[in-house]
């Protein structure tokens, strides 16, 4: 007899634009995938007994020896403990230099006309206020499936993605991790093609 497969826990459409929030329990694997191709993906992720623990980009890129995500990478906090591990991506890479877009990072960067728009950092709050959590909860960010080469003079670029519908992403938790998720509203940038689509997620054991 064979063994029996993965468990589906939760199978998901998150919508365009939208931010999801939920605790991935130690053993569990998230996919992220992305539907429809070149979406961004932000996320970040937190000890779930203890959110002071959280993602750390430094410490991650540092102990890997890369500025970029792929199959294979711990994703540390800032304890320097794996949260999560990439065990698998058919993406390239992924990024986690880039940051997340806000209100205030439109107008500085596309014009006080995008004052307005609702950007990652307003949905991570939104998902944060569903805990209790706030501004001091905010750290830095994981952009799956975003592409952000690096010139050889160090500067960065927020181009057009390297994904393609159905890519994805599988994080298996190394911890109960809360991982918080905006699905990127940005439209000023060619990281989501100017048109932000769903991406799905789904939690196997």
């Amino acid at each position: 007899m064979s063994p029996p497969g993965p468990v589906v826990i939760l199978d998901e459409v998150v919508a365009a634009r939208a931010p999801w929030a939920g605790v991935v329990e130690q053993g569990d694997t998230l996919q992220i995938v992305d539907l429809r191709g070149n979406q961004a993906v932000d996320c970040i992720l937190y000890n779930a007994a203890d959110p002071a623990e959280r993602y750390s980009a430094p410490d991650t890129m540092v102990e890997q020896g890369n500025i970029f995500l792929v199959a294979g990478t711990r994703l540390l906090s800032n304890e320097g403990r794996t949260l999560m591990t990439v065990t698998a991506t058919n993406c390239e890479r992924h990024d986690t230099i880039g940051g997340a877009c806000s209100q205030e990072s439109n107008t500085l960067r596309y014009g006080f006309h995008t004052k307005h728009q609702h950007a990652c950092v307003e949905n991570f709050l939104l998902a944060h206020s569903w805990r209790g959590m706030g501004k001091h909860d905010m750290t830095s960010n994981i952009n799956w499936f975003m592409n952000v080469p690096v010139d050889p003079d160090g500067t960065l670029g927020i181009v057009d993605g390297i994904s393609a519908p159905g890519l994805s992403v599988d994080l298996r938790a190394e911890m109960d991790t809360l991982v918080v998720i905006s699905n990127c509203p940005q439209i000023n940038n060619p990281c989501n093609g100017f048109d932000p689509t769903p991406i799905r997620l789904v939690v196997t054991r």
